[in-house]
């Protein structure tokens, strides 16, 4: 029955949050600092939290999926495949080199600097719908479709298809560790080669789903003109791929994004119904995902690192937007090049995102407690930055 506390908790602290301008997100997390072991330590039944929380993430990710658009990707493909990739490749080889000016394995130093690497998406979308006085939605004046707007989402979208890939390889390497207990390169390349024909099996197997069978689907269950049927068979579709992606040994969380991109590659008035009735549901379980990511983290380890980790903080916005720069320089048309400025500003930010990495591999036991806390910590004062901007 502790658990019963955690909403009445989260809801006060989410009030406190938005009052003072910051997303609901922190005050989740705080109430779990603050019924957690590093608080009054009132939670006793962490395993329980941490599992609804799991489907905080599931949820999450099929809404990100959702947002997923093959159409505005179409138009800046090039930038935005090989402009993202060569932007992770930079800092996760600036964060590997620092790392070992440090003596931090290099493990843990990539692994953070590929969690930095994410940008957040929600936050982008906000600033262009203030900027433009619309919905981030599909509008008239859509402030997705100017040319700068239209290139930061088609990066944060292939940060995303990131995202969902990173939990993927992160959950198959926990699932399959044994096989490379020799640590030997090959057993590794052996492994990744399994978990990448996996993956373009299930997106094969859902890109034919999706164009012969979702429509299909959602067409009988509309004609019940049920809302509840049109949920149920929204987390139905959800919960098969999950089985199917953990049936491969895939990852469950690839299965939610999955799930979310078939629906919203028919960009109609199905992915706004089904946005409408999930949301909710969303809403609720990211409570009980972000108040478990405040169970692990420690206000003392905050407070002894906090000088660090506002340098760190700094710093990290600054690589950020210089490698931006560098990749954008290199990719962009000289009528575009312009754009660079502005478009490096908004991803000179970290995702919330990073929390789900971050919470994921330390429950996978891939990262310690310390790496965990250094990304939530290094985390939260970029994204407070970004909403005070």
């Amino acid at each position: 029955m502790d658990i019963v506390m955690v909403l009445p908790v989260a809801f006060l602290c989410s009030w406190v949050c938005s009052a003072v301008g910051l997303p609901a997100m922190f005050g989740y997390i705080l109430s779990g600092i603050i019924l957690g072991p590093s608080g009054t330590n009132y939670l006793k039944s962490l395993v329980q939290l941490e599992t609804l929380g799991e489907f905080g993430v599931f949820f999450i990710l099929f809404a990100v999926g959702l947002d997923f658009s093959f159409e505005k990707l179409k138009k800046i493909w090039k930038v935005s495949v090989f402009g993202t990739m060569a932007m992770m490749l930079i800092m996760v080889l600036i964060g590997v080199s620092l790392g070992l000016v440090f003596d931090i394995s290099p493990k843990y130093s990539a692994f953070v600097a590929a969690c930095l690497a994410l940008s957040s998406t929600p936050l982008v979308i906000k600033f262009l719908d203030k900027g433009e006085g619309v919905s981030r939605h599909r509008e008239e004046k859509d402030p997705t479709e100017t040319d700068y707007g239209a290139l930061l989402l088609g990066i944060l979208i292939m940060q995303d298809v990131l995202l969902g890939m990173l939990i993927a390889l992160l959950s198959s390497f926990a699932t399959n560790s044994s096989a490379t207990e020799d640590g030997t390169t090959l057993a590794y390349i052996v492994l990744l080669a399994k978990i990448l024909g996996s993956m373009v099996g299930v997106l094969v197997m859902c890109v034919i789903a999706s164009r012969f069978l979702i429509s299909i689907f959602f067409l009988h269950i509309s004609k019940l003109h049920s809302k509840e049927m049109m949920t149920i068979g929204s987390v139905a579709l959800i919960f098969s791929l999950l089985k199917i992606t953990d049936v491969l040994h895939v990852s469950m969380e690839l299965g939610c994004f999955v799930a979310g991109a078939m629906i919203g590659a028919h960009r109609n008035e199905l992915v706004s119904d089904v946005e409408k009735l999930v949301h909710p549901i969303r809403d609720f379980f990211a409570v009980f995902f972000f108040a478990s990511v405040g169970l692990h983290v420690f206000p003392s380890f905050v407070a002894y690192e906090l000088t660090v980790i506002v340098w760190l903080t700094f710093a990290v916005i600054i690589i950020k937007f210089l490698a931006s720069v560098l990749v954008l320089s290199c990719f962009l048309p000289k009528r575009m090049s312009p754009m660079k400025w502005i478009v490096s500003a908004g991803l000179a930010q970290v995702s919330e995102f990073s929390f789900v990495l971050g919470s994921r591999a330390r429950r996978l036991h891939l990262i310690n407690r310390e790496v965990s806390s250094e990304v939530s910590a290094k985390s939260r004062p970029q994204i407070i930055l970004s909403l005070g901007g």
